[in-house]
C-alpha cells in the first residue's frame, strides 16, 4: 500500500528522510535535541506514516554529517515518547500519534483528539476530564452581559493582556487566598492549555529540561515535548525536587500541588514551602483545585511561598469546557512578556467571554458545585468497588479523576479490550514519562450517574474479556530519573 507521504511498512532510504528534514539543525539546543523535534514534526503531520522504517542509526548519522550518538539519542527521545518502536532485528519503525484508541504497535495518545469531540458511534468517553454540559448559569451570565456590550463605544476590542476587570477579578481572588496579587500580575487565557502552551514557549528552549511529577496531566506532557524539553520524573509532588534542580540544573519544574491529575493527591503547607524554596521556576497548576469536596480545607498555593512561583488556572474543569477562560499569576516582567508572544497569535481573548466570566467566578465557591462532584465521585467508586473488587481504586477528597490500578496486565492492553466494548479510558502509560503507571488507568467521575453506571457495565464486560499480553505494549522510557 503507497502513501502520498511515504511507504508504508517500507524501509525509508536514508536521502528521503534527509530531504523532508530539511534544515533541522537550525535553532537552539544540542543536535539530537533538535533532530528528534525535526523528526517529531514529521511524524505528527504525517509525512513519516505509522509503519515506516527509519534508516539504522549509523546509516543516518553518515547521510546527515553527524556523529552516531546523535541519531541514537535523538531516537532514544522519540522512543521514550511512544512515537517509535526499536527493536533487535526488526528495525526502527514509526508508530505514529494515532488519534482514537491505542492499538498493539502504536503508542498512546494523551490528548486523544478525537475524544475532544462527540462522536457518531455508541462509545462512551471516560477520558477527558470536564463537566458533561454547562451550567444553566452560563447562559444567563451571557444574557447579563448583552447591555453592556450595547454600551462599549472607542474601544476595538483588543486584550492582550484580558480584560481589565476580569484580571482585577482574578488578582482579588488570589488575596483572599493569601497571596497578594495585583492586576498587573495577571494574563488572562483561552483556557489553562493555552496557559502552559504560552509559559513553555517562553521558558523552555529545545534540550532544556524539565521536571514533572509521574504521573502527571498528559497535556503539560506534550506542551513541553512541543519545545524540545528533555522530561525528568520525580514521584508526584516532586519528592527530591532539591536534589534534582543540583544536579540536572532543569529550566523549569511542574506541579499539581491540589488534587492532583490523575492521583487526586493533596500536597500539604510545609511541602508547598519546600517546592517553593528549591530554586527553579515553579509552575503550579491549579485547575483542579477549585473541585473540592464539601468540607474539605482551603489550602494556600504554592504561590504564597515564593516569587519563582507561575500559577495556572481555568474555569474549564470547573464551569465548562468549552468555556475557554484560563489565566497567569505570575511577575509582571514574565506577564509582560507572556502578553508580547499572546498578541502574535490571536491579539487577545473573546471580550464577550470574559466579561461572562466575571459573573461565574462565584460559581468556584458555590456549594452546588462540590456536593455534585462529591456525589459523583461516590457513585461511581462504589459502581467499581461492587463490580470490580479486584481492582485498587483509592477514593479521593476532590478533583475529578480516580486512578485505578489492575491487578495484572497493563492499562494500555486493556483500554483496547475497553474500546471494543465501546468504552475508551485513558491509560497510566501516556500520563507517565518513567514507565512505572503501565498497570493504571484513570477515569473520571464528571458525567451523570447513569452514564458512569453505563460505563462501569461496559468495563465489568471488558475486563471479563481482557487476555493480557506476554509482555509490556511498549519499551519502558529511558528519559526519566
Amino acid at each position: 500500500m503507497q502513501s502520498q507521504s511515504g511507504r508504508i511498512g517500507s524501509q525509508m532510504r536514508p536521502i528521503e528522510v534527509v530531504d523532508r528534514l530539511g534544515r533541522w539543525s537550525s535553532g537552539r539546543g544540542p543536535l539530537y535535541v533538535l533532530l528528534a523535534s525535526r523528526l517529531r514534526t514529521l511524524i505528527d503531520d504525517g509525512q513519516l506514516p505509522p509503519g515506516v522504517l527509519l534508516p539504522p542509526d549509523r546509516v543516518l548519522a553518515g547521510a546527515l554529517a553527524v556523529g552516531r550518538t546523535t541519531v541514537v539519542a535523538a531516537y532514544d527521545l522519540l522512543q521514550a515518547e511512544g512515537r517509535i518502536t526499536r527493536r533487535q532485528g526488526s528495525g526502527t519503525r514509526v508508530t505514529g500519534v494515532p488519534t482514537d484508541a491505542p492499538t498493539e504497535e502504536a503508542p498512546v495518545d494523551p490528548l486523544f483528539l478525537d475524544s475532544l469531540e462527540a462522536r457518531d458511534d455508541d462509545v462512551l468517553l471516560a477520558v477527558c476530564a470536564a463537566p458533561g454540559d454547562p451550567p444553566p448559569q452560563l447562559a444567563e451570565a451571557f444574557a447579563r452581559i448583552a447591555p453592556e456590550l450595547g454600551q462599549i463605544a472607542d474601544d476595538i476590542g483588543y486584550y492582550p493582556y484580558g480584560v481589565p476587570a476580569l484580571r482585577q477579578a482574578l488578582a482579588d481572588r488570589y488575596t483572599v487566598r493569601g497571596v497578594p496579587t495585583r492586576m498587573e500580575q495577571v494574563l488572562v487565557t483561552n483556557g489553562g492549555q493555552q496557559a502552559l502552551s504560552l509559559l513553555a514557549h517562553a521558558l523552555v528552549s529545545p534540550g532544556d529540561q524539565v521536571i514533572v511529577e509521574a504521573p502527571t496531566y498528559p497535556g503539560a506532557l506534550e506542551v513541553f515535548r512541543e519545545e524540545g524539553a528533555v522530561l525528568r520524573g520525580l514521584p508526584v509532588g516532586l519528592e527530591g525536587l532539591e536534589t534534582a534542580v543540583r544536579e540536572r540544573r532543569p529550566a523549569l519544574a511542574y506541579v499539581i500541588p491540589t488534587y492532583q491529575n490523575p492521583t487526586g493527591a493533596v500536597l500539604s503547607a510545609l511541602a508547598r514551602q519546600r517546592l517553593a524554596a528549591a530554586g527553579v521556576p515553579l509552575i503550579e497548576d491549579e485547575v483542579p483545585a477549585d473541585l473540592a469536596f464539601p468540607g474539605e480545607p482551603s489550602l494556600t498555593p504554592i504561590a504564597a511561598y515564593g516569587d519563582t512561583v507561575i500559577s495556572i488556572g481555568s474555569l474549564s474543569k470547573s464551569i465548562w469546557g468549552g468555556l475557554r477562560i484560563g489565566w497567569i499569576r505570575a511577575a509582571p516582567p514574565l506577564i509582560n512578556r507572556l502578553a508580547r508572544l499572546r498578541a502574535v497569535h490571536d491579539l487577545g481573548g473573546n471580550v464577550p467571554t470574559q466579561l461572562a466570566a466575571m459573573h461565574l467566578l462565584p460559581l468556584l465557591d458555590a456549594p452546588e458545585l462540590h456536593q455534585t462532584l462529591k456525589a459523583r465521585h461516590d457513585h461511581l467508586h462504589a459502581q467499581l468497588t461492587e463490580h470490580l473488587p479486584s481492582w485498587t481504586v483509592p477514593p479521593v477528597a476532590g478533583g475529578q479523576c480516580l486512578w485505578a490500578r489492575l491487578p495484572y496486565g497493563d492499562g494500555t492492553s486493556f483500554a483496547q479490550t475497553a474500546l471494543r466494548n465501546g468504552l475508551a479510558i485513558l491509560p497510566g502509560a501516556g500520563l507517565d514519562i518513567t514507565g512505572n503507571s503501565r498497570p493504571y488507568i484513570r477515569l473520571h467521575f464528571r458525567a451523570h450517574p447513569n452514564s458512569l453506571t453505563e460505563a462501569v457495565t461496559r468495563l465489568t464486560k471488558a475486563w471479563h474479556a481482557y487476555h493480557p499480553p506476554p509482555t509490556p505494549t511498549h519499551p519502558r522510557p529511558t528519559i526519566a530519573i
